[in-house]
C-alpha cells in the first residue's frame, strides 16, 4: 500500500469480504488487497487522503462494510454504500460475465466512475446503534410468531417447552424496546420528531424509530422525492399503445415493509387515512394498492409536518 501513487480524479471501487478488501482504483488500475480489519483500514484511508478522490463506492454486504464505511466517513472521504443488484446488472450490461474479487472490484470502479451514483448521508453511530437494535427487535418478533404458530399444532406435552420460550423471547423484546428508547433520548431533535410523528394515529414508536434511523433525509425532500426513496410511488410501463400497471420498484425496503403493517392499524384508527382507503376501494383499487396509496399520502403527511 505504501507504494501507491497519487494521482487526479480517481473513483475507487471495494468489493468487501468478510476476511479482505479487494480495492480497484479507475482509471489507473490498480489493485490491492488488504484484511478487512480495524487497523488495516485505518492504514489504508490515511493513504487514500493523498488523493483527489471522486467517490468510494462499496456494495452493501449486510455487516461486513460497516468498519470501512464509517472509517471513510469520519475522514471525510465520499463513500457510497450501493445496492449490489444494481452493480451487477451494470456488469451484465457492459458484458463482464466473470467474477473474481478483483474483476467485482474493477466493475465497481467503473460503475462509480460512469454511473456516477447520488450521495446519502451515512448514519451516524447512535444511528447504526438503533437500526441494529430494531434489526434485532424483528428477529425476536419473528421468532415468537413461529413459536406461537408452533403451540397450535404441537402436542399438549410440549407447550410448556414452547410457553417458556415464548416468555424468554417476550422479555428480550422489551429490554430491546428499552435500549432503543434510551438511545433516542440522548438525541434532543430525535425526541422533537418522535413527538411530531407519533401525534398522527397510527404512527407508532416503531415505525417512528424505522423512520429516524432509515430515513434520515424526512424533511428535508419534496413530496414526489420522499415518496420515491421510500419505494412507493407508483413507476410508469408504458410503451407504444401499451399502458402498462403502474408499479412500485426500489426504494428502502426495510422502511417501506414497517410502514405496511403501521398502515394497517391506521386504516382502522385514523379516520383520515381509514376515509381515504375506503376512497380508493370504491374507486374499485385492490386492498393492497389501496394500502400502498395511503403509505405514500403517510410518509408524504410526516415529510411535510417535520419539515414545516
Amino acid at each position: 500500500m505504501n507504494n501507491i501513487e497519487s494521482q487526479t480524479s480517481v473513483n475507487i471501487g471495494v468489493d468487501v469480504g468478510k476476511a479482505n478488501l479487494d480495492i480497484a482504483l479507475h482509471p489507473s488500475g490498480q489493485f490491492y488487497s488488504i484484511p478487512n480489519s480495524e487497523a488495516h483500514i485505518r492504514r489504508f484511508v490515511k493513504i487514500l487522503g493523498n488523493y483527489d478522490i471522486e467517490r468510494i463506492v462499496v456494495e452493501a454486504t449486510g455487516r461486513h462494510e460497516h468498519a470501512l464505511v464509517q472509517a471513510c466517513d469520519q475522514a471525510g472521504l465520499p463513500i457510497i454504500v450501493v445496492n449490489p443488484i444494481s452493480v451487477r446488472r451494470y456488469a451484465q450490461a457492459i458484458g463482464v460475465l466473470a467474477k473474481t474479487d478483483r474483476i467485482d472490484a474493477q466493475v465497481i470502479a467503473k460503475y462509480a466512475a460512469t454511473l456516477k451514483p447520488e450521495f446519502r448521508p451515512i448514519p451516524d453511530k447512535t444511528s447504526q446503534k438503533i437500526r441494529d437494535l430494531l434489526a434485532r427487535r424483528a428477529q425476536l418478533m419473528e421468532m415468537s410468531t413461529m413459536e406461537k404458530n408452533r403451540l397450535q399444532i404441537m402436542p399438549k406435552p410440549l407447550h410448556r417447552s414452547i410457553k417458556s420460550l415464548i416468555r424468554m423471547l417476550h422479555s428480550q423484546i422489551e429490554t430491546v424496546t428499552r435500549q432503543i428508547e434510551q438511545e433516542v433520548a440522548k438525541v434532543e431533535h430525535w425526541r422533537t420528531k418522535m413527538e411530531i410523528m407519533t401525534s398522527v394515529p397510527g404512527v407508532g414508536k416503531v415505525l417512528a424509530y424505522t423512520l429516524l434511523s432509515e430515513l434520515p433525509e424526512l424533511g428535508s425532500l419534496n413530496r414526489k422525492e420522499v415518496a420515491a426513496l421510500v419505494g412507493v410511488a407508483p413507476i410508469n410501463r408504458d410503451s407504444g399503445k401499451l399502458n402498462g400497471k403502474r408499479r412500485i420498484r426500489g426504494g428502502r425496503h426495510r422502511v417501506r415493509t414497517v410502514m405496511f403493517m403501521a398502515m394497517l392499524s391506521s386504516i382502522q384508527c385514523n379516520p383520515v387515512f381509514k376515509r381515504f382507503y375506503e376512497r380508493l376501494k370504491a374507486q374499485g383499487k385492490i386492498p393492497k394498492v389501496a394500502l400502498i396509496a395511503c403509505m405514500r399520502k403517510m410518509i408524504v403527511v410526516l415529510n411535510t409536518m417535520i419539515k414545516s
